[in-house]
């Protein structure tokens, strides 16, 4: 170690030059210390440097706590060192910095008090520190605690919600019920049935007596409609959300705007009848020909025929059992070709594939002709007529779209052959010559 050092801060009149230095032989260091303990400490003689920016202020006055600039290594600009012991200003400007400078940001230097601590560098303006000496990352305003999250979109919920899969009304499930609620009232009226005759209610005491009564068997069936066409009307709309006439598409508009096409087929189907009377015709004392001959049977059957008997007729049959043929067969398909149904027609109505159509008509129609094939006699004749008309029957439901299209059809229908009947025997008063 030379005596004397090149560059001694706290005494730059003893610093020499280089040659100085080099040609000062070494010292121990016991010599050394006695030198530094002789000595007394000189102060600080060097002369400040010319101010260049504002007048310092008094050491008393509040300093306004200046951030340091991005990027910057030493002290602020308008730092001023601190005063020495004897009050003399020391000089403003710095020492050389040591050869390790301090690890953190904010701790003190070894020669001067230490700096302001660091701001929260939330706390900066972004239009003034756009990025701070803390972190490389632009200024982002600090989120207030427990803020509220900002509204989702209006239409978020639905955007990616897939649309639900049309109902088709009726289907089996429906007629299945229609059926339990038909049977239900057919027991509870055996049941009533029973009783009566045991008790000689209505002056009979065996059932096969009403076998031929018209009143009773037009009364009988007409209470079993009625009490079905309640139940209907409590049950079914519980279950489609909708009316019951809503949900058979009745669209009486649609009928009645089509009447003309429907009387004339009606009409058709009258001459179809005259035509399978003379070609296939039935058994000469069928079960029907004895009903008519009872007194006053003629009327009630005349009454029931063009009002109860299409009406409910319709509603079971091409209401409930032509629909819901009609959608199990399109539904089988989908199911094997792995399709999603049609879409409905704007009023609701299915969209059913022509294949289905024809196949629920025929469907639809055997049962519907078997009904009426008691009082004909189970005759073949009576039967193809039959088939053939509840197939005209099915073409005015499917083609309108209508449940009153196919009840107009019918009553016309069974008024041309009672208006026939009765034109044919006077009044119903030449039965006997049918």
């Amino acid at each position: 170690m030379s005596g004397v050092p090149e560059h001694d801060p706290l005494h730059p009149e003893r610093a020499g030059t280089p040659e100085e230095s080099s040609s000062t032989s070494p010292q121990s260091p016991r010599l050394e210390q006695a030198e530094s303990a002789v000595e007394p400490a000189l102060p600080l003689q060097s002369a400040q440097p010319e101010q260049t920016g504002p007048p310092a202020q008094p050491a008393d006055a509040a300093q306004p706590e200046e951030v340091p600039e991005p990027g910057q290594s030493g002290p602020p600009a308008s730092w001023s060192a601190p005063e020495a012991a004897d009050g003399s200003a020391q000089s403003a400007e710095a020492p050389a910095q040591p050869a390790e400078p301090p690890a953190q940001w904010g701790q003190p230097y070894p020669w001067s008090a230490p700096y302001p601590a660091a701001r929260n560098p939330s706390s900066y303006s972004s239009a003034q520190y756009p990025s701070t000496p803390f972190s490389s990352a632009p200024y982002t305003a600090a989120q207030p605690q427990n803020a509220a999250p900002p509204p989702a979109p209006i239409f978020s919920n639905y955007a990616f919600q897939t649309a639900p899969k049309p109902s088709r009304t009726p289907h089996l499930g429906h007629l299945l019920l229609l059926a339990l609620l038909m049977l239900f009232v057919w027991v509870g009226l055996m049941i009533g049935l029973v009783l009566a005759a045991n008790l000689h209610l209505f002056g009979f005491s065996q059932i096969n007596q009403l076998k031929t009564d018209a009143g009773f068997l037009v009364g009988s069936e007409a209470m079993i409609y009625l009490v079905t066409f309640g139940a209907c009307l409590l049950i079914f709309p519980l279950v489609w959300r909708k009316g019951l006439m809503e949900g058979l598409q009745w669209n009486g508009g649609r009928a009645l705007h089509r009447y003309k096409l429907l009387i004339g087929s009606a009409f058709a189907c009258f001459l179809l009848a005259l035509l399978s009377e003379y070609v296939m015709p039935g058994p000469s004392n069928a079960p029907i020909d004895k009903i008519f001959r009872a007194p006053g049977a003629p009327w009630i059957m005349f009454a029931f025929g063009v009002t109860f008997a299409p009406f409910f007729e319709e509603m079971v049959f091409r209401g409930f059992m032509l629909p819901a043929f009609c959608t199990a067969c399109d539904w089988i398909a989908e199911k094997i070709r792995n399709e999603d149904p049609p879409p409905l027609y704007e009023d609701g109505h299915p969209h059913w594939s022509f294949g289905a159509m024809v196949f629920a008509s025929l469907a639809t129609s055997i049962p519907f002709a078997l009904l009426h094939a008691p009082q004909t006699g189970y005759s073949v004749g009576p039967f193809v007529l039959l088939v053939t008309v509840s197939l005209v029957l099915c073409w005015a439901r499917l083609s309108s779209r209508s449940l009153a299209a196919s009840v107009m059809l019918h009553a016309s229908y069974n008024f041309m052959l009672f208006a026939l009947m009765m034109i044919g025997t006077g009044g119903f008063k030449h039965l006997h010559g049918m």
